[in-house]
């Protein structure tokens, strides 16, 4: 038995539902191209999606990965992290195997994009599916006449039992900002692991080696390509409080470990391309 592949609908959405021979699943919505959901290969959900995420077609969906572009959180003039995942994406191919399936978005410049950002570009997230294993890959391309700058990043929303008990290997020794500071000063993490126990909001940078997400009863693995920084959030209790499309106690259900192009702007010239990748390896 081969890879299966299904256009379908959640919660009134179109999605894509992908599933490797070896029973890997994840769920992707065609609006914002966002990963909604991941399932291991004999194993549990990875991904955390609010059960108040609002699928009405206009609002960001909380949850799941979402893609961040032209804009990294409120760093610019445009809404909040960019517009792509507020954007109906067009499905371009799909291919399943043996041993893994795949799907590529593509998204344009169209009459909404442009009044917010005046710049021609092609943008193409690629899904692969497989085992243990899922990758998701990002890449701009300018296709006008100038050169524009950007900042990016995928927004992971990493579903874990216990935000509290949770520990983060691999930046230890990395520079870091945190979110809010308007001298955005430069501190040195100094410790062994990173571990939850308030609000936390903070942007990496220099991050080359793989980080570790650990918990009692599972490990995951973050590794990124092409994407310089990593941004890690969690609202907690007071600032979730505000957020309508999170529950009660949800902050305590997910940790975001983002990878990000967002501490400098990529630049592109006429007909140049970025891309970066990450991938999440379930150990």
């Amino acid at each position: 038995m081969g890879a299966h592949i299904e256009e379908t609908t959640f919660h009134g959405q179109p999605v894509l539902a992908l599933q490797s021979a070896d029973g890997a699943r994840a769920l992707v919505s065609l609006f914002g191209a966002q990963v909604l959901a991941w399932q291991p290969a004999r194993g549990d959900e990875a991904l955390y999606l609010s059960e108040e995420a609002l699928f009405d077609g206009r609002s960001p969906i909380r949850g799941g990965i979402p893609v961040c572009f032209p804009q990294f959180s409120d760093r610019g003039r445009l809404p909040r992290h960019g517009f792509a995942r507020t954007e109906p994406w067009a499905l371009r191919e799909t291919r399943g195997k043996e041993r893994y399936a795949m799907a590529v978005f593509g998204l344009c410049e169209n009459d909404q994009t442009l009044a917010l950002w005046p710049h021609a570009f092609e943008a193409e997230l690629t899904l692969a599916l497989e085992g243990q294993r899922l990758d998701v890959e990002f890449e701009v391309t300018n296709t006008g006449h100038a050169p524009f700058a950007f900042t990016a990043a995928l927004h992971t929303y990493l579903r874990v039992r216990e935000v509290e008990h949770v520990r983060v290997e691999g930046l230890s020794g990395l520079m870091y900002q945190e979110h809010g500071d308007r001298h955005r000063t430069t501190h040195r993490d100094g410790a062994d692991a990173l571990v939850v126990d308030g609000p936390l909001d903070r942007l990496y940078t220099g991050v080359t080696r793989p980080l570790l997400l650990q918990e009692p009863h599972r490990n995951l693995s973050i590794e990124t390509e092409g994407f310089p920084d990593a941004a890690i959030w969690n609202p907690w209790e007071e600032s979730s409080a505000a957020l309508p499309d999170l529950p009660a106690g949800g902050f305590r259900r997910f940790l975001c470990i983002e990878a990000a192009a967002a501490r400098q702007r990529i630049e592109l010239e006429a007909g140049q391309s970025w891309w970066g990748r990450q991938t999440l390896i379930a150990l």
